[in-house]
């Protein structure tokens, strides 16, 4: 069978229903291909999943810290099986969503299976060939298998298949200390699991050497084993358990492994060569507009294999649209994607936060938050770059950070002045303020140390009635 349309999207993950979404009710004809499930990772195996996981893990932790506000509970229990139901739910009530049924009741033509190139503008899926007048590719990554002696031989789990364990570890090794492995780690220590996380450098290598402190010093407080600069030499079975010995000679036993060391972008399938499309080390090849080398074909998401964040994926996909529907430019700028990590405290970070020539740095910690306060959430602080009066970059480990780091983002990505940013009103008591007080600590010297606005004052103070 063979048909013809406007746009075929490859991939119906977070970038690829977003195209799609948006393309059919535009007026486009679309036909989505997608050879395993709808909802692609985030939905599946990645963010849902895992935040959900991250949920039962707070409120664990939360009913046993609350004796730090007169609040008595009993020994906290954890039913690791009912967790994992809960995981489960999540997924389904947000399944339909991205079911291949509501976008078939949306008007787009859905097949199933893996989509191969066969020209420069159409694609073999079983015996049906689709060709189109754009195509996106939207594969998105799966994760990466170390090279580590042995891996091959035991069981082990990666973000693909974690969700699907029901049984309890009785310690749970995390290879990996980059958001993946942190999160899953303090998690699992929240639910009152032994866990031991190790990391051939530093934990969480994007983020400052201040915050890696905050977050390594937590991590050791709700009892999480942490090693760094430690390479995995060898793993093998050992009776019921795996036996991990690192390269400086330590042994560890651990009755389930988490491979957490990243992600490569999935296009092995697609016979890219005969389309014309050319690969990366990471990804596929794309220009600032997201087109391949093809120029009548897209990659977006995380096949691309620089920023896998579900939100990027979505921004990749309003660009695309623009561009494939409209015939608009469309430009990817990066400088304003916040990133997250959830762990406790959250970390989340926007821009460049790398110190150089020119920059101001100014800090607020959350033991100034009235909020903060009251709710003994003073762990943390806020950070800003500031060059020429514009914010270059933020950071804010702390309490709801990823909620926090928004308002950064829009400063960044509008080029706003610090003093346009300052007209905003923040409500009182919230622990938005940190964003205020941040505002007020770059003006404050220039306002309250400044000899000539003193002398100005008393000038005007004098002669106005």
């Amino acid at each position: 069978m063979k048909y013809d349309t406007d746009l075929l999207v490859i991939g119906a993950g977070s970038a690829g229903l977003s195209v799609v979404a948006g393309a059919v009710q535009m007026g486009a004809r679309v036909v989505l291909v997608e050879g395993g499930q709808m909802g692609g990772d985030c939905l599946n195996t990645g963010c849902i999943p895992s935040k959900a996981l991250i949920e039962a893990a707070r409120r664990a932790e939360g009913a046993a810290s609350a004796k730090n506000l007169g609040v008595s509970c009993q020994d906290v229990m954890v039913d690791y099986g009912i967790v994992m139901r809960h995981v489960h739910k999540t997924i389904a009530a947000i399944e339909p969503h991205d079911s291949q049924e509501r976008f078939e009741n949306l008007g787009v033509r859905v097949i199933r299976g893996y989509a191969e190139f066969v020209s420069r503008n159409s694609v073999r899926v079983g015996d049906e060939t689709v060709t189109a007048r754009r195509i996106i590719v939207a594969t998105g990554a799966t994760p990466i298998a170390p090279p580590i002696d042995g891996l091959e031989r035991v069981h082990y789990f990666t973000n693909e298949n974690f969700f699907e364990n029901r049984d309890r570890p009785d310690h749970l090794i995390i290879i990996g200390g980059g958001p993946i492995g942190v999160e899953m780690a303090q998690a699992h220590a929240h639910l009152g699991i032994k866990t031991t996380l190790i990391e051939r450098a530093e934990i969480l290598p994007r983020e400052t050497s201040d915050t890696r402190d905050i977050v390594r010093t937590t991590l050791s407080q709700d009892g999480v084993t942490v090693f760094e600069y430690c390479d995995v030499r060898s793993i093998n079975n050992s009776g019921a358990n795996k036996s991990i010995t690192l390269a400086a000679g330590q042994t560890i036993e651990g009755s389930h492994i988490l491979v957490a060391t990243g992600r490569s972008a999935n296009f092995q399938r697609l016979n890219l060569s005969a389309a014309g499309i050319e690969t990366t080390d990471i990804g596929i090849k794309v220009d600032d507009s997201l087109r391949t080398t093809n120029r009548a074909i897209y990659a977006i998401g995380d096949v691309i294999g620089e920023e896998q964040f579900t939100h990027v994926a979505g921004y990749h996909a309003s660009l695309v649209v623009r561009s494939a529907l409209f015939g608009l430019p469309a430009k990817v700028k990066t400088h304003h994607i916040p990133r997250v990590t959830y762990c406790h405290p959250e970390v989340a970070s926007v821009g460049d936060i790398s110190d150089g020539s020119d920059i101001e740095t100014y800090r607020v910690t959350y033991d100034a938050l009235d909020r903060a306060i009251a709710g003994d959430r003073m762990s943390g602080f806020a950070q800003i770059w500031v060059k020429k009066g514009r914010v270059r970059g933020v950071t804010i480990v702390g309490a709801q950070a990823g909620e926090l780091i928004h308002f950064w983002s829009l400063v960044i990505a509008q080029n706003l002045t610090l003093s346009k940013a300052s007209s905003v009103i923040i409500p009182y008591p919230t622990l938005s303020d940190i964003n205020k007080k941040l505002i007020g600590a770059y003006f404050t010297p220039r306002l309250f140390d400044n000899s000539k606005i003193k002398s100005f004052v008393k000038l005007v103070q004098r002669w106005v009635s």
